[in-house]
């Protein structure tokens, strides 16, 4: 796995268009208060909104209880807020939660698991999914070994990652392009770069 993976991601202010106001309102409540330090305030409204179902306090609520900011640290709770969130959508929350599936941190290690969920935000274009996903088909972890995808993934991760401007995360994937061309043949390179091609011609 990257080492963006590896990173549990922080606790973001997000914008949403939400047909809960007052879960939004605790929510920004929650945002202010963590940007503040004052992580038993966020905790609490960030728990009121993510029991109504606004799934950014879900996200962050799973964050809070990942490092044990204003409440001890629970990784059961913080993979059941994740998975909230991640079943609704939210990206970097799919993210965090194919990472405490792959390490199996509040759960058993479920390498399959780990490949839906990355596949899900990869698919949403998360560079760092994208990363983990390509080494998940070069070591065949929940799947079987199959070069040509993870070639293919780590293209859309460098590709992602340049898009955004990420220079580190652009670094690490061309690292793992030249590690996984050294182990394919040029038709299996020739057919992944293909496939990216068709990728970023659809986007």
């Amino acid at each position: 796995m990257s080492q963006s993976t590896k990173q549990y991601l922080r606790v973001l202010a997000l914008t949403a268009t939400l047909t809960a106001p007052a879960a939004f309102a605790d929510y920004e409540d929650g945002v202010a208060a963590a940007q503040n330090g004052d992580y038993a305030t966020a905790l609490r409204e960030f728990t009121t909104a993510a029991e109504a179902g606004l799934d950014l306090a879900q996200y962050n609520l799973g964050i809070l209880y990942y490092l044990g900011q204003g409440v001890e640290q629970n990784y059961a709770e913080a993979l059941r807020w994740t998975l909230a969130a991640a079943e609704q959508g939210h990206v970097n929350a799919q993210f965090n939660l194919a990472s405490l599936y792959y390490y199996g941190t509040g759960t058993a290690v479920d390498y399959a698991q780990a490949l839906r969920w990355n596949l899900a935000a990869a698919e949403a274009q998360h560079a760092g999914a994208q990363h983990s996903l390509a080494k998940m088909y070069e070591l065949g972890e929940g799947t079987e070994v199959d070069l040509v995808r993870a070639h293919f993934w780590a293209s859309a991760s460098q590709y992602t990652a340049n898009a955004e401007q990420d220079a580190a995360a652009a670094a690490e994937a061309t690292a793992l392009l030249g590690e996984l061309a050294a182990k394919m043949s040029a038709a299996q390179i020739s057919e992944a770069r293909k496939a990216f091609a068709e990728w970023t011609i659809s986007r």
